[in-house]
């Protein structure tokens, strides 16, 4: 498989936000079917490319499907005997040499939604666009989302998407990858109230965070329960405050370490 194929192949599953195993024949001694170098990218239900069929591949494919399917994120080394001598679980290989084998998963990149990039939106976005994930923008107000505003981001690792949204922002939820992070900042508690609403009927988002006092998150909770019907096991997906509790400065520089720091606990926890 050339390098284009394999990056072709891994990037395919980033986009479709799928898991995978990037499998390598780490190191040959003797002979083998494959180099040293050839790839194999391996999905829940397709494989790309090869490192040379039989038993090897075989078994690897196995075993990056038991490594999907425990969500294990670190590395493993196989090795393989390529003799008449070895029990194989699928057949037998007779090349003479050993092979190793390198299976390395390719976690799902994460993403992550703020809605609302004033003061404290913008600095959280500062932060976020430095990690790895997939970084969605939304905000009803155009001169919130100028390119020049922007401008910050420009150096991202994260992949940066911008959605200006007049009229209905909570339009933008149906649209987000599976298991999006929300974080609910707008300049408009009429527009937060609406955001958590719809938030809590969009079934495929991860979690829900509302930036906010106790008393704006009681009348939240009421008009959740009465007027959206939500009952109090949807309702509590809402996590509110937001950021780490003894973190109190009321900068929003601060405000978006504290919130920062307390997704990445979440990305932390188990599921996420």
């Amino acid at each position: 498989m050339s390098d284009s194929t394999w990056i072709a192949a891994v990037a395919g599953l980033r986009e479709r936000r799928e898991a995978g195993v990037l499998v390598t024949v780490a190191a040959v001694r003797g002979h083998a079917p494959r180099d040293a170098g050839a790839k194999l990218v391996v999905g829940r239900t397709r494989t790309w490319g090869s490192i040379g069929g039989g038993n090897v591949e075989a078994v690897a494919i196995d075993r990056a499907r038991e490594m999907l399917a425990a969500s294990e994120s670190k590395p493993e080394l196989m090795d393989f005997a390529l003799n008449d001598k070895v029990t194989n679980r699928h057949g037998v290989q007779c090349c003479g040499g050993t092979v190793a084998v390198l299976l390395e998963p390719l976690p799902v990149t994460r993403a992550v939604a703020i809605f609302g990039v004033g003061h404290v939106g913008l600095e959280l976005a500062r932060i976020l666009a430095r990690q790895d994930l997939d970084l969605h923008l939304i905000d009803s107000r155009a001169d919130m989302l100028t390119e020049e505003r922007l401008d910050v981001l420009a150096d991202a690792v994260a992949q940066v998407e911008v959605h200006h949204t007049p009229l209905l922002p909570e339009e933008v939820l149906a649209g987000l990858p599976h298991g999006t992070h929300i974080l609910i900042m707008t300049h408009d508690h009429a527009e937060d109230a609406a955001l958590c609403d719809a938030a809590l009927r969009t079934s495929h988002l991860g979690s829900i965070g509302l930036i906010g006092s106790s008393a704006k998150w009681a009348r939240f909770r009421q008009r959740l329960a009465m007027e959206g019907g939500h009952d109090e096991g949807a309702i509590g997906r809402i996590k509110t405050p937001i950021g780490l509790a003894d973190i109190t400065g009321k900068e929003p520089a601060t405000i978006a370490v504290s919130v920062a720091a307390d997704l990445l606990r979440t990305f932390e926890a188990p599921g996420n």
